[in-house]
């Protein structure tokens, strides 16, 4: 080889290259199903050979993977996974033996210990050779379908989830009766709407559900029933979530304080049935609450509809996959009536033939010829009078199945017989030409014997309510208690030998004002550093909307500035400045108000210091002669004198929470 013809292949092109391949196999042969019959390779392939297996009889689910691996390049664990998937989906294949429980989690037996065949429903939807894409399999021994000939939209009913490199796919299930409305509605073209359906059932929230495309949400509650005041009933599970992953998810949030209950059993069989023992006093609907805040009892699905169409991936919207069905049924319909009509023309066509051929006694025209050719020239004579009653030309091989007609048939031919078959041929072309004609009519029909048939127990599970989200910090157990070291500045749950604050839980958060005239707001713990001798500490209650008055020195020897406000947005473990921010500046009077007209109210007394012409020392200052404004706000000027102290007025007024620095 010479230098010219050599190339430099560096091992990031190759890295590339492999990555890449190996990309587009996982993407277009292993994680994404296809939208023509909304199956995966693998999942195709095993209700291929349930097909090329099926005699009306169950079969060894270990013989089933083993025909399968003709086709399918992977191992038998995958197939055999793929296969149980399908099956307790109780839609394409018709199980017997333990098949597991989507409920509780429990897998199924070995694949040598349970049986299966294709349902009335996958037959009646799924094959058909003559309209089937067909292609070599991986070793090329066998031959195989690209696609199957789905004459239903199976992805949006059956559901699929899948992830390959860089891509996701995540299809929510359908309710069964609920797509074929939504098909014949397009058909007739009118609007629908289609949301998921659980095996599991529930209660589902999908105002956000976007059509399935990315960036929506769907929100799904388990059904818990309130039975006494201290038992709470599960009757129905989330999707995804199994009894058995939900009592220990509810045990954990009960060992982390979150939730409070006593004991929980499960007693689940055929349908999901967990029993919640709560505590004495416990308020039952804040208990469900705090199921659906801090469990499995509410989980939030991400659908991604990602298909495969023209041999790549696509993101496409539920509507519009229903749609395409639709459109692919009616299409294959066509074909199939047309390939019928095809077959019952050429049978009436054949029928006439052979009718003429012996009636006609045509055959024996060809008693004195002595060559093939003559033969066929002979009958091609015979007929030629009556070729205009026919619906085509008369072929050779029409001439060559003449001349196999044996003795007997001829001998024993009735015409009485070929007639009514003729008849019975006739009828058939003309219903089928009628059907196609009315095709859309006909493909309407179809939808509607299918849902006559098959939709019985298929009505659906999973109740469509809107539901707001549950705030933890309101249904969260206020089992702990906030103490406060205010000489070493520390604060938390665990210091039960300080002073006792509030009642508080483990997701609250701390308010913190310092007397320099810093705000902070800190999540609880057993031990935090809040300051030495704070001015403030307190659990932060979101709901209740405080006005908090503040008068503060400005510096060491500044103004004294008086403010009014509301705390506002808080960032976590940020801190704000509710002063000037000059050195040395300090807090000399802090008071916190449930309402504006309790603060308006507040009067004060300001001592200034001694000075030459001061002849009043002690001055009165209400907090109702300035605005409320927000946190950051730097107040008003009450004196430039130098200042004692603040106090109250010697008068009651009320409860507030009063914070003097004298």
């Amino acid at each position: 080889m010479s230098e010219e013809d050599k190339q430099e292949v560096t091992l990031r092109d190759m890295y590339s290259d492999y990555f890449l391949d190996y990309a587009s196999y996982v993407i277009l042969e292993r994680a994404v199903p296809h939208v023509a019959d909304g199956l995966k390779p693998v999942q195709r392939r095993i209700l291929h050979s349930l097909n090329e297996m099926d005699d009306g009889r169950y079969n060894k689910v270990a013989n089933v993977v083993g025909n399968t691996m003709k086709y399918h390049p992977h191992g038998d664990a995958s197939i055999g996974d793929a296969m149980v998937w399908l099956g307790q989906r109780d839609l394409m294949i018709d199980t017997q033996g333990n098949w597991g429980n989507v409920l509780t989690g429990d897998r199924a037996a070995a694949p040598r210990y349970i049986e299966a065949r294709l349902t009335a429903f996958a037959n009646a939807i799924t094959f058909n050779p003559k309209t089937t894409n067909w292609t070599a399999s991986y070793d090329g021994r066998n031959r195989e379908p690209v696609s199957l000939p789905m004459k239903f939209p199976l992805l949006l009913v059956q559901g699929v989830e899948g992830i390959a490199v860089g891509l996701a796919c995540k299809i929510l299930s359908h309710n069964f009766v609920e797509v074929i409305d939504a098909c014949i509605a397009t058909l007739r073209n009118q609007p629908f709407d289609l949301l998921p359906d659980f095996i599991g059932g529930g209660l589902m929230d999908a105002s956000n559900y976007n059509d399935g495309v990315r960036g929506g949400k769907v929100r799904v509650r388990a059904k818990i029933e309130v039975e006494s005041k201290r038992l709470l009933r599960i009757t129905e599970v989330p999707f995804g979530v199994t009894t058995g992953g939900l009592m220990d998810n509810i045990v954990n949030a009960n060992e982390k304080g979150k939730i409070k209950i006593t004991r929980i059993e499960d007693n689940t069989a055929a349908v999901a049935d967990i029993l919640v023992h709560l505590p004495a006093g416990s308020d039952p609907e804040m208990s469900r609450d705090a199921l659906y805040g801090f469990t499995d009892c509410e989980v939030s699905l991400s659908p991604n509809t990602t298909v495969i169409i023209d041999g790549k991936p696509s993101f496409m919207g539920v509507s519009e996959i229903l749609k395409y069905n639709t459109a692919q049924t009616k299409s294959l319909i066509k074909m199939e009536l047309e390939i019928r009509l095809g077959e019952l023309q050429d049978k009436w066509h054949f029928g006439s033939l052979e009718k003429i051929f012996i009636e006609n006694r045509i055959y024996r025209d060809i008693e004195e010829c002595e060559t093939w050719e003559a033969v066929i020239e002979a009958i091609d004579k015979g007929l030629e009078p009556y070729k205009k009653i026919l619906l085509r030309e008369v072929t050779e091989d029409d001439i060559v199945r003449l001349t196999e007609i044996k003795i007997k048939r001829i001998s024993k031919f009735d015409s009485f017989k070929a007639d009514e078959v003729l008849r019975s041929l006739d009828e058939g072309i003309a219903e089928v030409e009628k059907n196609l004609r009315n095709l859309t009519r006909f493909v309407i029909r179809y939808f509607e014997d299918l849902k006559k048939k098959f939709s019985k127990g298929r009505e659906r599970k999973t109740e469509i309510a809107e539901f707001g989200k549950v705030d933890r910090t309101q249904v969260v157990m206020a089992n702990e208690m906030l103490y406060l070291d205010s000489k070493n500045g520390f604060a938390g749950w665990g210091l039960k030998k300080e002073e006792a604050v509030e009642k508080c839980s483990q997701l609250d958060d701390v308010v913190i004002f310092t007397g320099d005239g810093k705000l902070k707001v800190m999540k609880v713990a057993e031990k935090l550093f809040v300051g030495k001798r704070p001015l403030h500490v307190a659990i932060l209650r979101k709901d209740e909307e405080k006005i908090y008055s503040m008068i503060y020195r400005d510096g060491r020897d500044g103004s004294l500035y008086a403010k009014r406000f509301r705390m506002g947005g808080i960032t976590r473990d940020k801190e704000y400045e509710l002063t000037k921010g000059t050195k040395g500046s300090r807090i000399m009077y802090f008071a916190i108000h449930d309402s504006e007209e309790e603060s308006s109210n507040n009067l004060l007394v300001v001592h200034l210091k001694p000075a030459l012409r001061l002849r009043n020392l002690a001055r009165p200052f209400q907090f109702g002669e300035i605005a409320i404004k927000g946190r950051a706000a730097k107040g008003n000027i009450v004196t430039k004198h130098g200042v004692d102290r603040v106090v109250r007025a010697p008068k009651d007024f009320g409860d507030e929470s009063d914070f003097s620095l004298e």
